[in-house]
């Protein structure tokens, strides 16, 4: 009996998740607006509230990497967290600006984007640098909102 339960079981898995995925045009094109304001919302909160903002918009799970310019490898939430933590006194301002954002619903739970950003940052002194960077990433859909789970910034220019 039991074996009959766990097949049971797993094809009801097989067949919710196959449910997820099967989006119509429309919930696509609703999934990857929502997707793309949030990604907005998220380089205008940085801009207004500084780099501490990132916290409302990053994925705090044990799923969470990212591999930011400059590294060879993926680094944890914590390794973000603290990053953002001791630069956060250095930075006047960062304006990050969507030069091209495409986004694609992969569920509705799940969402990939990729991008093109002129990052525009002002140090405590005054020093303005600008690069341009190539990000890709996945967010993920959590009770309360769409969260970045994953991804990699490259700088084009320096």
């Amino acid at each position: 009996m039991r074996p009959v339960l766990i097949s049971v079981f797993i094809l009801l898995s097989v067949q919710s998740c196959r449910q997820d995925n099967k989006l119509t045009q429309e919930e696509k094109l609703r999934i990857a607006d929502t997707v793309a304001l949030t990604l907005i919302n998220y380089a205008n909160d940085v801009k207004a509230k500084g780099l501490t903002a990132e916290f409302n918009y990053l994925d705090s799970s044990s799923d969470f990497f990212w591999v930011p310019p400059g590294f060879s490898s993926a680094i944890s939430y914590d390794s973000v967290a603290s990053i953002l933590n001791q630069s956060v006194s250095h930075y006047k301002t960062v304006d990050n600006t969507y030069v091209t954002l495409k986004v694609l619903a992969l569920s509705r739970r799940l969402a990939t984007y990729h991008a093109r950003i002129n990052s525009v940052i002002t140090d405590n002194l005054g020093k303005v640098s600008v690069m341009k960077l190539m990000e890709t990433g996945l967010l993920i859909k959590r009770p309360n909102g769409w969260k970045l789970q994953s991804g990699h910034t490259t700088i084009l220019t320096p």
